[in-house]
């Protein structure tokens, strides 16, 4: 399966990343060329079987290259362009509810407790051009690797891009029933683009959130991650829960305002009376990350 998503809006929201090679595992074509990620945003909507996952960066790279960029998935994905807007509002909505609160704490007489309010500031890039976006069923790190080999042959680029570490990294997903892979070609150069982001839909009954791929990249990343779900969650088999940072407090959230949020995530989650939204928090040495982020 295969589609061509091409970009129609630019913006970006609330994280700030030094350099890293951010929740997907990235290959430039050309392997003495540094990519850079100074922005990574991502939204989790998760019901208890299905999960809708948006995604979007800010890259640049020390030369002009072609990156394939590498997404493990555990179950067959639907793919489409997302919104840049629903990390906007999704943020503003979580702001107006905090600021709501902490008025109402002071007239209770009860504000001297401090209420964190997450950023929500909004920059622009130049658009990046066009994604081409693959899905892919994969039954062993051999085929991983011919797949990219494949591709690469169809540019008439030769030459080994797929490192060792990439290659026992994609056999433990595969080893673990990870077997659906989505590849995202794009061409960077060295300005910062902000790229649009693309929707995932899938089944899991389990929320989850890659981020052991990024073992194949050096240095330090800050991750947000916006995550909507009916209740709290408890139950954290993958990455540990004191690697997990709260920004705020969570919030309350009714139907009528996740149709204004997001209409694939009201589909999702909109029969329900109310939801939870918060704001995680995750940072660190992307070698140190050994585990995806998995709870329920």
């Amino acid at each position: 399966m295969k589609k061509n998503i091409f970009v129609i809006s630019i913006l970006s929201v609330f994280i700030l990343i030094p350099m890293c090679f951010g929740n997907r595992g990235m290959i430039p074509v050309f392997p003495d060329i540094k990519i850079f990620e100074p922005t990574q945003r991502a939204m989790i909507a998760w019901n208890g079987s299905k999960e809708i996952l948006l995604l979007s960066t800010d890259l640049s790279a020390s030369d002009s290259t072609i990156l394939l960029e590498v997404l493990p998935l555990p179950t067959e994905p639907g793919v489409k362009k997302g919104d840049l807007e629903t990390f906007r509002r999704a943020t503003d909505l979580i702001n107006s509810k905090l600021q709501a609160i902490a008025i109402a704490g002071k007239r209770n007489g009860d504000g001297e407790k401090a209420v964190k309010v997450p950023g929500g500031e909004v920059t622009f890039h130049e658009k990046i051009g066009a994604h081409d976006i693959s899905v892919t069923h994969l039954l062993d790190a051999d085929g991983f690797v011919d797949w990219v080999s494949d591709y690469l042959k169809s540019l008439d680029i030769q030459g080994e891009v797929i490192s060792e570490e990439m290659r026992q990294l994609i056999g433990e997903y595969i080893k673990d029933d990870f077997t659906w892979f989505v590849f995202d070609v794009i061409t960077l150069g060295t300005e910062t683009v902000t790229n649009e982001p693309i929707q995932y839909t899938f089944g899991t009954d389990k929320l989850y959130y890659p981020l052991k791929i990024t073992k194949t990249g050096e240095g330090y990343t800050s991750i947000e991650l916006l995550i909507l779900t009916p209740q709290l969650l408890r139950n954290f088999p993958g990455l540990p829960i004191k690697k997990i940072s709260l920004a705020h407090d969570p919030i309350t959230i009714f139907s009528d305002e996740l149709k204004d949020l997001n209409e694939d995530m009201f589909e999702l989650l909109g029969h329900l009376k109310d939801m939870r939204l918060r704001i995680w928090h995750i940072e660190g040495d992307l070698k140190s990350f050994n585990e995806d982020l998995i709870a329920y």
